[in-house]
């Protein structure tokens, strides 16, 4: 049986494309090219950008010219003199209790003046002389010679502020770290330890001012003498509280190093307030009444020397003996 025929089917046609599109052709890069190496701090190959500083030497740009703004300039005119008036007014004010030049003459040192200092203090035993230096003034416009003392930086039996008050913060610090190494620290500890000091040492002021007002001891600067004077016991103070602390396993200053060190701190400072301060108590016989200091009268009797050698001793000996062991205590 076979198969009807059908019609020849009509050939098949592909669909022409109407729009031609152009498609680009792809290539590969080109090969990199050999760049300087870059000696920067991070070694990267690639090449660095450098930026060019701006015209006319202006390194912060748009704000260079924030001085030269005249409301800038009125503004920093008037802070400057607003500062200089308060400095003015605070210099005033402070003077009418402190005398400032005469205060800033305790605090002219160096740093070889405190090491010499500090070596005085301790080991007062071959030091000669122990006058201070004195210098004149011609051209004073009163026609005589103006005596004044010279600075500690250019005498080292003058007396300063620069240690006692360092010596002061110091104590005040030791006391307090020696207090937390033995699980004892207290904040108000500050408080107790700074208030102690300074009112034993105003104390010692105040008995000094009296004495010498009994004695009739008088001169430009005896006031901030005994200031600086009383304040050099706490260099043996330190050294006593920090050996002993060595020595004696953080026991305090008691047993044999303690209390050696305490007598040799307490008798090299005594004999150094015995010589310092002779020429404040122990003014002598002088009629050319030729320094800054007021001297004894010649009319003055031999009792009264007797009687201010005995007040120096004293406050030499006992007081500070008492005073330093009272500041020792642990």
């Amino acid at each position: 049986m076979q198969r009807p025929t059908y019609g020849q089917s009509p050939p098949l046609h592909h669909p022409v494309p109407q729009h031609v599109s152009t498609v680009p052709q792809l290539r590969s890069p080109p090969p990199p090219t050999a760049q300087p190496q870059s000696h920067g701090y991070d070694g990267s190959p690639y090449p660095q950008q450098q930026q060019q500083a701006p015209q006319g030497g202006n390194m912060f740009g748009q704000y260079g010219n924030f001085m030269n703004d005249p409301t800038a300039q009125i503004a920093t005119q008037f802070g400057q003199t607003a500062f200089r008036q308060g400095q003015d007014y605070l210099e005033k004010n402070v003077n009418r209790f402190v005398n400032v030049s005469a205060l800033k003459h305790y605090f002219n040192v160096t740093n070889s003046y405190v090491i010499n200092k500090l070596f005085l203090v301790l080991f007062p035993w071959r030091h000669k002389p122990w006058t201070r230096r004195q210098a004149s003034d011609s051209g004073a416009g009163s026609g005589q010679e103006a005596w004044f003392y010279l600075p500690p930086r250019d005498d080292i039996n003058s007396p300063d502020m620069y240690i006692p008050v360092m010596s002061i913060v110091t104590y005040v610090f030791l006391r307090t770290l020696i207090a937390g190494l033995r699980g004892e620290f207290k904040p108000e500890l500050f408080g107790v330890v700074a208030t102690t000091a300074v009112v034993l040492v105003g104390l010692e002021i105040l008995a000094l001012t009296i004495g010498c007002y009994l004695l009739s001891i008088s001169n430009k600067s005896q006031l901030l003498d005994l200031v600086a004077y009383s304040g050099y016991k706490f260099v043996g103070v330190i050294v006593t509280i920090v050996i002993s602390e060595i020595f004696n396993g953080g026991k305090g200053t008691g047993g044999w190093v303690g209390w050696t060190l305490f007598v040799y701190t307490f008798l090299a400072n005594s004999l150094f307030l015995m010589r310092s301060l002779k020429y404040v108590l122990l003014p002598e016989n002088n009629n050319t009444n030729q320094g800054p200091m007021q001297t004894m009268h010649p009319l003055d009797s031999r009792a009264k020397r007797s009687q201010r050698t005995q007040f120096l001793f004293a406050y030499s000996y006992p007081v500070q003996a008492l005073l330093m062991w009272v500041l020792c205590r642990p």
